[in-house]
């Protein structure tokens, strides 16, 4: 059976999510919960909706595993008890990584390629007199002001349908060709800057070098209408700075109603075949 798992983690101490011989990444903590817990005789193989980058948190990761409870006599109890099986992991992981839910996955379901959408936020304050050491691991301290309304009317000549090879880090094989779906800026009562992007993925560094142009907008060193002449560039352009991980969250991930799944995973695996999405 498939296996749905809602997670959060901060990213702050780990190199990202995919496991790499000899580093800690989220990957690997929870691949190791799962084995262990459940007894498995092979290393539980995890598949999440975003692979996020190094430093990146995340509140609304989504994965799923196989499991064969016939492998096992502690696999077939469990899986029964999803609820009793995510005390259990949250009971062997680290703290920085929490399992919110474990519910069995519908037919069709795969965390990666039935994924309508990400949506992620980037956090900034401007302030220093605002500055909270407290959240110092999760909100970029930026040392001048900016002008939200600049940020957002730039971040809004974006949206849509475009290759966005000027913001990505280019793989071999991998287009960057991408829909993004929303892009604005708001500016909390605490006098936050927040930063809210959706798309149906996101390439490597891309969310990131996105923010790096909206803060050039933002302080007023360039114009609104930078951001759209940097997208048409069709390559990384060195004036386009890729801001820290750290005030980086992967917010939500949306999938469509169950019966339209299996058409999701077809369509999107056709389309991002050989692709990976980022955080």
């Amino acid at each position: 059976m498939r296996l749905r798992i809602d997670l959060a983690y901060d990213g702050g101490d780990f190199r990202g999510w995919a496991a790499q011989p000899g580093l800690r990444t989220v990957q690997g903590e929870l691949t190791t919960a799962l084995t262990t817990v459940l007894r498995l005789p092979e290393e539980a193989q995890v598949t999440c909706a975003g692979r996020t980058d190094s430093g990146v948190h995340a509140r609304g990761q989504v994965v799923h595993v196989d499991v064969d409870p016939e492998v096992s006599k502690t696999a077939a109890r469990q899986v029964t008890q999803l609820e009793v099986l995510a005390r259990r992991l949250n009971g062997f992981l680290p703290r920085d990584v929490r399992v919110r839910r474990v519910t069995e996955a519908p037919a069709g379901f795969d965390a990666r390629f039935a994924a309508l959408w990400r949506r992620y936020a980037y956090r900034i304050v401007d302030d220093p007199a605002r500055v909270d050491p407290l959240t110092r691991n999760h909100v970029l301290s930026w040392p001048r002001a900016l002008d939200v309304a600049a940020m957002d009317q730039a971040a809004g000549t974006l949206v849509g349908l475009h290759d966005f090879a000027a913001f990505c880090k280019k793989r071999e094989g991998a287009t960057t060709i991408r829909t993004l779906l929303d892009f604005g800026w708001t500016r909390a009562e605490d006098g936050m800057l927040v930063g809210h992007v959706r798309a149906d993925a996101f390439c490597h560094s891309m969310v990131r070098a996105l923010v790096g142009c909206m803060i050039a907008v933002g302080e007023g060193r360039k114009e609104a209408g930078w951001a759209a002449e940097i997208l048409t560039g069709l390559r990384r352009d060195p004036n386009v700075v890729v801001v820290p991980a750290h005030g980086l969250t992967l917010e939500e991930v949306a999938y469509p109603e169950d019966a339209a799944l299996a058409a999701r995973v077809e369509l999107t695996s056709a389309r991002r075949s050989g692709t990976e999405v980022e955080g």
